[in-house]
């Protein structure tokens, strides 16, 4: 079976300067529909009035959005000072403050929403995903987020996932092919849809969703480079892997589908590679 914990070529790249742009262009879009024409309640404030503020964390979490944060707080106003005790990825606890925060008070006042909005989705997206890859330790077997994120915050909430311990899957549907069964059912059989697969993007790695152990037979014999094992059982998972180790040309194997956090042990240590979950 391949090695886990090797690069697969599924892996998601995020790079930083995508990130960036990203986070501009989300934080950008958060605060004109927060904002709109102007703070009508921050007015009430002086206009020469100067504040500070803390940044204290109610519930253990481990904290993610820091630079989403921040760049609010700068589209907002470039004299509000952050201030940073805690980093992405640490884990924080009840009472821990993370930043402080000084400047004009009124636009510390517009700012803090939407930076307070991107701050907390983001460390729930991680510290949900970090409960998530705790429960599989020890296995080998990582878990994958999706495509199911928020619109507008896919690259955000794949930061976060990867924070959290994830390994990211595809971005979108332009990095990677994942043939499902209206694809099989299209081009008339696994074979015939793996085929057209690789003629029409042969640069991109191929993933097939098999819905049974028979299956499983028929899409190794394409030599795909992952499956998609959809709703196995514990009993079906363990086959599928026996097939896959004696298989001539091994596959990743990723399971999916109906996976609860109290199952995900059970799931990992029948020998998938990888676990996805939304």
């Amino acid at each position: 079976m391949p090695d886990s914990q090797k690069r697969s070529r599924f892996n998601a790249r995020l790079s930083k300067e995508k990130l960036a742009n990203d986070r501009e262009r989300a934080v950008r879009q958060a605060l004109a529909e927060d904002v709109g024409s102007g703070d009508v309640t921050a007015a009430l404030v002086g206009v020469a009035q100067m504040a500070d503020a803390t940044v204290v964390v109610r519930e253990q979490a481990v904290l993610c959005g820091c630079d989403w944060f921040s760049q609010a707080f700068a589209e907002v106003d470039r004299e509000i000072h952050v201030h940073w005790s805690a980093k992405d990825g640490d884990r924080v606890a009840p009472g821990q403050v993370v930043c402080k925060l000084d400047g004009p008070a009124r636009s510390i006042l517009t700012g803090e929403r939407t930076a307070l909005n991107f701050l907390q989705t983001l460390s729930g997206t991680a510290t949900t995903t970090a409960h998530y890859v705790s429960q599989v330790e020890g296995t080998g077997c990582r878990i994958l987020d999706t495509r199911k994120t928020i619109p507008g915050l896919r690259t955000a909430q794949k930061y976060a996932a990867r924070i959290g311990g994830a390994v990211n899957h595809r971005i979108g549907l332009f990095d990677a092919i994942l043939i499902k069964e209206n694809h099989i059912a299209s081009a008339g059989s696994i074979g015939g849809a793996v085929r057209g697969a690789r003629a029409s993007s042969p640069s991109l790695p191929v993933e097939i969703e098999v819905e049974s152990v028979a299956q499983v037979h028929e899409a190794l014999q394409t030599g795909v480079e992952r499956l998609l094992l959809d709703n196995f059982t514990l009993d079906q998972l363990r086959e599928a892997v026996q097939i896959n180790k004696d298989s001539d040309e091994p596959a990743e194997l990723e399971a999916s589908g109906g996976i609860e956090v109290d199952t995900l042990r059970a799931v990992a240590e029948t020998g998938v590679d990888f676990i996805s979950v939304g």
